[in-house]
Order: C-alpha cells, then sequence, then structure tokens
C-alpha cells in the first residue's frame, strides 16, 4: 500500500500545469516527471523524508481540495463541526496525507504505470483519471484519481487504490472516533497520528 501511495503522490506532485491541458496528459505528464526526480535522489532514495516533505509542500497543496476531501472522510459528521473545527480537521488531515504520502515516496521502487483510456465532455468539471500499476510476480492494481476543475485549476479530492477510495477508508475510522470523543476527540486523534509519523520518520532518518 505504501509503494502505491507512493505513486498517488507522485501523480499530483508538481501541477503547475494549466487547467486547459486535459487532466489526464496532466496526471501523465506529472507522474513521470516526478517518479524521475524520486529514482535519480539518493536523498529520497535513501529515506530520507525531510526532502521529499518539503517537495510535497511547495508542489502538492496548493493543487489538491483538501477541504472537500476531509468533508467527505468526515462524512455527516462534517456538518456537526464549526467553521473553526472543520478547519483544523482539514489542517490534520492534510498533515496526515501528506506525511503518508512523503513517507510511501521514500519506498518507491520502480513500478511502472499503465494510463487507462479516458474520455471527457469539453463542459466536464468532475472527472476519473484511471491508471494501473504493474509491479513484477504481482497483479496489477487499480489506482484511479477524482480531479474537479475549481478556479480554473484541475483539483484531485480523492485517490482510489485497488477500489477501496482514500477518503472512504478513513469514513468509518473517524466516525468512531467521533462517537467516542465528538469531533474534538477526532482532530486530536488525527493530530496524535501525526505526531507519531513524525517521531517514526525522525527515528528512521537517524538509522
Amino acid at each position: 500500500m505504501k509503494k502505491l501511495l507512493a505513486l498517488a503522490a507522485a501523480a499530483c506532485l508538481a501541477l503547475p500545469v494549466l487547467a486547459q491541458q486535459a487532466p489526464n496528459e496532466m496526471v501523465q505528464h506529472v507522474t513521470d516527471e516526478v517518479l524521475d526526480v524520486v529514482r535519480k535522489d539518493r536523498d529520497i532514495q535513501s529515506g530520507g523524508t525531510a526532502k521529499v516533505m518539503e517537495l510535497v509542500d511547495q508542489k502538492v497543496l496548493p493543487h489538491f481540495n483538501f477541504t472537500r476531501m476531509t468533508a467527505l472522510a468526515v462524512g455527516k459528521d462534517w456538518r456537526k463541526a464549526s467553521p473553526q473545527q472543520q478547519q483544523q480537521l482539514a489542517d490534520q488531515f492534510k498533515t496526515l496525507l501528506v506525511r503518508t504520502y512523503a513517507n510511501a515516496l521514500t519506498s518507491y521502487s520502480n513500478q511502472k504505470v499503465v494510463y487507462k483510456p479516458f474520455k471527457m465532455k469539453p463542459e466536464d468539471t468532475d472527472v476519473l483519471v484511471r491508471t494501473e500499476i504493474q509491479q513484477p510476480g504481482n497483479k496489477p492494481v487499480g489506482l484511479d484519481y477524482n480531479l474537479e476543475l475549481k478556479n480554473s485549476e484541475w483539483k484531485v479530492y480523492d485517490v482510489t487504490v485497488a477500489g477501496i477510495s482514500l477518503v472512504t477508508n478513513y469514513r468509518d475510522q473517524f466516525a468512531q472516533e467521533v462517537r467516542n470523543g465528538g469531533i474534538d476527540g477526532l482532530i486530536a486523534s488525527i493530530a496524535a497520528k501525526n505526531r507519531s509519523l513524525e517521531a517514526n520518520q525522525a527515528k528512521s532518518e537517524k538509522k
């Protein structure tokens, strides 16, 4: 799963491409460009997450709709949160995904990405870009991206790995956290996971 998340991150790591470019072409261009960097960067290959975090921070954040991703992941409980709590949730969920992607990129190992046929109408503002990850000795795994056209820019709001939506995958877990401790409990839980990821990454780099 970590290697697949690496590809998910890579497909969206450098999206300063004009929205007029077809979203599937954008995904392919960015995937090929970023994975080429990862293959050649020894710091990333050796597990240096600091460099990846910087890359993700500069290239990913402006081109994800984290508010929508968070709302989808939290589900019906999103409406229970105050505007301040919604912002805190979005910030913590963003940090969680960025840290997960950064960690996954350091374990990328030359999987092949196959781009599926893509069709869209000129008026479409919400599209699905389908790809397939081919891994030696294993069955191909689908890796799909939901993008929306927002302020003249294509933004990713969900990633589906092997038929499992990233935001949906978190929904049951988040709902349980809300039942146990309310919205503040969910915020605290995600923040705790972020601190744990940060600590684990720091230990890994010291080895």
